[in-house]
């Protein structure tokens, strides 16, 4: 991976919100260092550590010795993910910000879908769990009650003018910088919901959204729920 001068901006942000990540997030930052390497994309990785106990901080910060692009923001107390997301996202400096679980439930190889519906000119690009890349069924590693929780959740939440986005609650999400930048600074919700409140800014402010079907694993342990 091509680390970038100072002042410049890279290719690629990843925002990682983490709470009481401490036994599970390395491997996610290995795979995304191992990808960005791979494919020679200058990249930053911000690890937003939302107030943990377990040490979060503390191995993100060593595993920093071998990877100086990677970043921790620290909050003092948990103030919830749409804050955290929020406070990495308004510190990017790539030119394309990607929101990612720490838990790795969704592979970074998913990125490559993401980015190519940039690159046919979407202003962000949504990955969603209900739309299987060989299929138009969920990931067969996901739970049941996940899947019925996650339809009767996003099917209520069309009555907010979200029709057509039939998984709002994806953590995988990719934004240009200033559509980023301008969405976040809006956005005031600090829990779960701000999911819904990012899609309907930009909804209303007219931007293309697309949703891009992705690989998915439902991770032991998960914080999300839906």
């Amino acid at each position: 991976m091509t680390i970038p001068a100072s002042g410049d901006s890279p290719r690629l942000s990843v925002i990682i919100p983490a709470y009481n990540e401490a036994a599970r997030i390395l491997p996610y930052l290995a795979d995304i260092v191992a990808y960005t390497n791979r494919r020679g994309m200058s990249c930053e990785i911000l690890v937003v550590d939302d107030g943990s106990v377990d040490g979060t901080s503390d191995v993100v910060e060593r595993f920093r010795a071998t990877a100086p692009h990677v970043r921790v923001i620290r909050h003092e107390c948990n103030s919830g993910k749409g804050f955290a997301v929020r406070t990495g996202m308004l510190q990017a400096r790539g030119e394309r910000c990607l929101m990612a679980d720490a838990d790795g439930s969704i592979p970074i190889a998913e990125l490559s879908r993401l980015d190519a519906a940039i690159d046919d000119g979407a202003d962000l690009a949504i990955g969603s769990r209900f739309m299987a890349p060989q299929s138009d069924r969920p990931s067969p590693h996901a739970k049941w009650h996940r899947i019925v929780l996650g339809h009767v959740f996003n099917r209520a939440i069309q009555l907010l003018g979200l029709n057509g986005i039939p998984d709002t609650q994806c953590g995988f999400k990719l934004f240009r910088r200033a559509i980023a930048g301008e969405l976040f600074g809006a956005g005031t919700a600090n829990g779960f919901a701000f999911d819904l409140e990012i899609l309907l800014l930009a909804r209303h402010r007219g931007y293309r959204i697309a949703q891009v079907p992705i690989d998915w694993v439902d991770q032991p342990g998960s914080k999300v729920r839906i």
